[in-house]
């Protein structure tokens, strides 16, 4: 670096000219290579520090392709199992629509035997008729009670349940006001659920 110094004031304009050496640091040049080598010594020493370099970031670069290839597949896979599952749901559904009766139809199929044998008779007594209506409403019900088909009749008094039974009328009796007077028509539950309540007559307050 040159570094110019004015002499004398008033004095004819001339400049001296100092030159003073620059040093410049050759950072991670010549680092931790001894001063004593060759030029081409340290190149050589660089190009294989770097080639090592490069080497690891390939090596990396080759393990994070395989990882990713890994976790694309894995997430295929788990896509695909998720829209299988999807379709066998439903599948499942559309039998469950179709089909949900299946039970129930099959447990009735007895109590339609049951009233083709005895139409099949032509001179049945009234005591036979009884006899096989009482055993096709015993088939009946048990058809009901294995499909959880369950029978709402209350008696006479019973406290009147707006969920289960639905009032015709409000009459005069001699009990307790919002009872039951008389059932005039079964109800049904299904599950908890009433697929029919019980017709009834309640008592009128006094």
């Amino acid at each position: 670096m040159a570094a110019a110094l004015e002499i004398g004031r008033g004095a004819p304009i001339w400049r001296a000219f100092i030159v003073l050496p620059l040093h410049i640091p050759q950072a991670n040049m010549t680092e931790n290579h001894s001063p004593d080598q060759a030029p081409e010594e340290i190149e050589t020493a660089m190009a294989a520090s770097a080639a090592d370099e490069l080497a690891r970031l390939q090596g990396e670069l080759e393990e994070l392709k395989a990882k990713s290839a890994d976790l694309a597949d894995q997430f295929l896979r788990a896509k695909a199992e998720a829209e299988n599952a999807r379709r066998r749901a439903e599948e499942e559904v559309s039998k469950a629509r179709k089909f949900g009766i299946e039970s129930f139809a099959e447990s009735l199929l007895p109590v339609c035997d049951s009233l083709d044998a005895a139409l099949a008779i032509e001179s049945a007594t009234s005591e036979q008729l009884r006899e096989g209506s009482d055993a096709t409403l015993r088939q009946l019900l048990s058809a009901f009670e294995r499909n959880k088909v369950v029978m709402i009749a209350p008696a006479a008094g019973e406290k009147f349940d707006p969920h289960r039974h639905q009032a015709i009328s409000m009459v005069a009796a001699d009990q307790e006001a919002n009872t039951v007077v008389t059932l005039l028509q079964k109800g049904y539950l299904i599950a908890d659920r009433v697929l029919r309540p019980a017709l009834v007559t309640v008592a009128a307050p006094k």
